[in-house]
């Protein structure tokens, strides 16, 4: 047989021309980032047989990765909803925490909080909210700068942290509840009037159709089954706040719909990404706690509004053309009081008490004072003017507090700014996971650690924020084009959404991205 130079060269030309036109069909129209808050992976395990709808599609079509974890601390909503589209840590992104103290203002922040924008849709001229303290970009930030208007970026929840930090700073909007006036708002950031669409949702007052409904199991005969809560205060059945309802997560669905009919989504030249996170698990979990019947209720509800909004995704953006990709911001400690009867550890640290301590301590090293400024005990912010005016060092006072917290009950380390800061640790996975959620120019002087399922004393049933395993490990899944269905069961960081969707994408990684592409997955 003859070579022919020129017919193999042919061939490879139109090889090269098919792969680059498979990559390019691979292109999802549109991404739906899905969070859910407070939702741990077990809850997927447990509540297994009851998925019938979008969960149970996830774990039939999607790729599920059973060992996904953060790596950072503290394990809490604006820190999750940050890393999940930046790929960085705190100790990067500055978002440290839900709220902070800052030695600038002399007060405390959130982590969305911004005194130059204004609330819209709301009541009044309320203080809006934006991403200026996230000092890295998103995915979405990234397709933003490459695609311009080609490519739209809208993020919604009940939380204003939890719409605004997926987004990023060059979201086309962000939407969330507002308790006030019972309307879904936006801030002065984005826009200067809400969209027609947003209005309409609120014009029809969405909140007035749960006034005096009870929340009843999935199943459950209304007329012999006790609610799980109502909307009407009562003394038959615990009273619950809309958000803490499923209704709140319909309601969040219901806009993710408008949001994909009115903002054209999946039908742009550039691929388009919606970020949704469902509030509604978190404030149930903390009220009651993961082993409560209303936490096996509301994951059953959820798998069914995920089913709605994929087959709503698929109607905006055409069969085969969404990207879903979902996780949770983190997971949530058992009750204690249940963990005790059931001879596991756990208890509850007291606030006041460690306050106590901590300047009782000081008082007597230093002489008297208030040597704590304001913030929970876990983050505790020593009084850097009453350091000053003694002529005091301050790493001297750090490790004085710090040898006084140690000695209180069930805490089971203190790390020090200097410590932390000259990376002075011992190396293990908590260490590392505490040096990884400290971002200097803001965190406290002192982060304290308490024992596993130990809880400082909070209003609610239980809480989250450490870097033990029942609060970093969370779902991963990916579905859609270019993905390849399966169990994958290497352990991962939740830092390597990022970077694999920027790859899917086609955009540079976010300039914060810590985590690594998850290639196994990719076709």
């Amino acid at each position: 047989m003859t070579f022919r130079p020129h017919l193999f060269a042919r061939l490879l030309f139109f090889y090269a021309l098919l792969v680059i036109l498979a990559s390019a069909a691979a292109k999802p129209k549109l991404v739906l980032a899905i969070v859910v808050d407070q939702f741990r992976y077990d809850y997927l395990l447990r509540f297994r047989d009851q998925y019938n709808a979008g969960l149970s599609r996830l774990l039939r079509e999607g790729a599920v990765f059973t060992d996904a974890h953060y790596i950072h601390a503290a394990t809490v909503t604006a820190v999750g909803h940050s890393t999940f589209l930046t790929g960085a840590t705190p100790s990067v992104s500055g978002i440290i925490a839900n709220e902070w103290y800052d030695r600038d203002a002399g007060a405390t922040v959130t982590s969305v909080s911004d005194r130059g924008v204004k609330l819209i849709g709301g009541i009044g001229a309320a203080t809006g909210a934006s991403p200026q303290r996230l000092l890295v970009g998103t995915v979405g930030d990234e397709l933003k700068m490459r695609n311009g208007s080609d490519s739209k970026v809208f993020s919604i929840s009940l939380k204003d942290r939890s719409a605004v930090l997926p987004g990023g700073h060059m979201a086309d909007g962000a939407f969330w509840f507002d308790p006030d006036s019972n309307h879904w708002v936006t801030s002065t950031y984005y826009m200067s009037s809400l969209p027609a669409w947003v209005q309409a949702i609120n014009d029809g007052h969405p909140m007035q159709r749960y006034l005096g409904a009870k929340w009843f199991p999935l199943g459950a005969n209304a007329e012999s089954a006790m609610p799980l809560c109502s909307m009407v205060a009562g003394t038959e059945v615990r009273f619950c706040a809309l958000e803490a309802t499923p209704w709140a997560n319909e309601l969040i669905e219901e806009l993710a719909e408008h949001a994909l009919i009115g903002e054209h989504l999946g039908q742009h030249s550039g691929t388009d990404i919606l970020t949704v996170s469902f509030s509604a698990n978190d404030y149930v979990g903390h009220g009651v706690g993961p082993d409560d019947p209303a936490v096996r209720d509301i994951s059953i509800r959820t798998d069914r509004l995920f089913g709605k909004l994929f087959d709503a995704a698929e109607r905006a953006a055409g069969a085969g053309n969404t990207l879903v990709v979902m996780t949770a911001d983190h997971g949530v400690a058992p009750v204690p009081e249940v963990n005790q009867a059931r001879k596991m550890p756990g208890g509850r640290l007291s606030d006041p008490l460690f306050v106590q301590t901590i300047n009782e301590a000081l008082r007597q090293k230093f002489g008297p004072g208030d040597w704590l400024m304001r913030g929970p005990a876990f983050m505790a912010y020593l009084n850097l003017k009453l350091i000053q005016e003694k002529g005091l060092d301050r790493t001297a006072v750090e490790r004085a507090a710090a040898e006084a917290a140690s000695a209180i009950p069930h805490i089971a380390r203190v790390y020090t700014r200097t410590q932390l800061l000259n990376g002075n640790v011992q190396q293990d996975p908590i260490s590392r996971a505490i040096s990884l959620g400290y971002y200097g120019p803001r965190s406290a002087d002192l982060i304290v650690l308490p024992e596993p399922y130990y809880l400082y004393a909070t209003n609610d049933a239980t809480t989250h924020g450490t870097p033990y395993d029942y609060d970093n490990h969370v779902p991963v899944i990916f579905m859609g084009p270019g993905v390849k269905a399966g169990t994958y069961r290497d352990r991962i960081a939740v830092n390597d959404i990022a970077p694999t969707l920027a790859e899917i994408l086609g955009v540079e990684h976010p300039a914060g991205a810590m985590g690594n592409v998850l290639r196994e997955m990719l076709e």
